[in-house]
């Protein structure tokens, strides 16, 4: 069913993996996840971000992205929702204080509850980043035809969503590492006030475009 459509495809899955290992709030925050709180956690925010990913595509497939992004009390709404919870998860990050461990060891949250807080945090944090809304809306008015199938479409859309919880995963993965992980945990406090600063900054640019 997609062969017909495998240069389109091909457009799409390219512009849409260069735009995904950019370094963006998603990428801070599972850098953060993968240190601070270990590599299922991680993995999970990723999952979290895949699915928020999958939002997006099918609001856009829906038209729904399109109104927004002509209405300017619609976007103006989403920009704030997505500078203000940056700015929630940046300055939670820059009060990280020192953990008390013993002989540096890396501790790892297994409780239930956490996991599904890792889960919200990477979908919140990519389902209320404005500019996805704008990046789907424009490569879906770009590069996809008007006559390609919504069928088709739709399985754009599912390869995106797993492609990026994918990327996450590995970026997980990589820094979740024992060898890695130990290296930042005695000051890891630090790494995560980084962290924080630079959502922090993704914040206020978003607040710059009001």
């Amino acid at each position: 069913m997609i062969a017909p459509y495998i240069d389109e495809f091909l457009m799409l899955s390219l512009v849409h993996f260069l735009a995904v290992i950019a370094p963006g709030p998603d990428f801070a925050v599972v850098i953060r996840q993968s240190i601070s709180c270990g590599r299922k956690s991680a993995l999970i925010t990723s999952l979290g971000i895949g699915t928020g990913i999958s939002i997006h595509v099918l609001y856009t497939l829906l038209g729904i992205g399109f109104i927004i992004t002509q209405s300017e009390t619609a976007l103006m709404v989403a920009k704030i929702a997505g500078a203000l919870y940056l700015s929630y998860i940046g300055f939670n990050m820059l009060l990280s204080k020192p953990q008390k461990q013993t002989d540096h060891q890396v501790v790892i949250d297994t409780d239930s509850n956490h996991h599904k807080g890792a889960f919200m945090l990477g979908f919140m944090t990519n389902l209320l980043n404005p500019k996805a809304t704008l990046f789907f809306l424009a490569i879906f008015t770009a590069i996809v035809s008007t006559d390609t199938p919504i069928a088709v479409q739709s399985i754009y859309g599912l390869w995106i969503a797993l492609t990026t919880a994918l990327w996450f995963s590995l970026v997980s993965l990589f820094f979740s590492q024992q060898s890695v992980r130990t290296k930042f945990v005695r000051h890891g406090y630090i790494f995560e006030r980084l962290m924080g600063g630079i959502l922090l900054l993704f914040a206020a640019k978003l607040a710059l475009m009001l």
